[in-house]
């Protein structure tokens, strides 16, 4: 994969969006254990993520393409081995049956992509599927369904809680289609080796 410069922002008003938050070992609620998940939103209002490291094993990307009549039935002779191999993420356990896709900011809809920060935006509709299949869509994008949900002051009580890490955000991280070794390197980027956790813990 080739290597994606990011830029690290500090934001001055508190605000998580667009950092990445990795759930502590000790993390009890089985639905977060060993996710990295990257926040689309974050204010007094309220959070909104998508777990980037876990796999939806019950569906494809060629088959939910076909599902949505985006490709047809038989047709995957005509798609590239790139959509062909991507996975489909488990984003978190709100609306599961919505799709939502992190990519690179080299797409862009009017309708309906949400700018994160610079780099990366937020797309939630049917037409950026349809240019992946077509081979015009972003360079790096990840579909997640459903996502993960934070009510007023509900993540900032977890985190005080020592339920989560908090770290910059990594391009090459975020897109690298080895799942299994999110959790680590996140970890790694916040400077910590998990066997070294405790239940108490600082942040990034």
């Amino acid at each position: 994969m080739s290597t994606l410069k990011t830029k690290r922002r500090k934001r001055g008003d508190g605000s998580l969006k667009g950092q990445l938050l990795v759930a502590m070992p000790l993390m009890t609620d089985r639905r977060f254990a060993r996710s990295v998940i990257y926040l689309c939103a974050h204010s007094e209002d309220g959070a909104m993520g998508l777990i980037i490291n876990h796999r939806a094993d019950h569906i494809s990307f060629p088959d939910l393409l076909e599902r949505l009549g985006i490709v047809p039935h038989g047709a995957e002779d005509g798609i590239s081995n790139d959509i062909l191999e991507r996975q489909v993420h488990v984003g978190g356990p709100v609306e599961t049956g919505r799709g939502f896709v992190l990519h690179t900011s080299d797409y862009h809809s009017e309708e309906s992509t949400l700018p994160i920060d610079h780099d990366v935006s937020l797309t939630a509709s049917i037409e950026i599927l349809k240019a992946m299949a077509s081979g015009e869509g972003p360079t790096h994008a990840m579909l997640a369904l459903g996502y993960a949900g934070w009510s007023a002051g509900q993540l900032e009580s977890e985190i005080q809680a020592n339920g989560w890490l908090h770290c910059p955000p990594d391009l090459n991280l975020l897109f690298d289609p080895d799942l299994e070794a999110k959790y680590t390197r996140a970890l790694a980027k916040i400077g910590v080796d998990p066997s070294h956790l405790v239940s108490d813990a600082g942040h990034a």
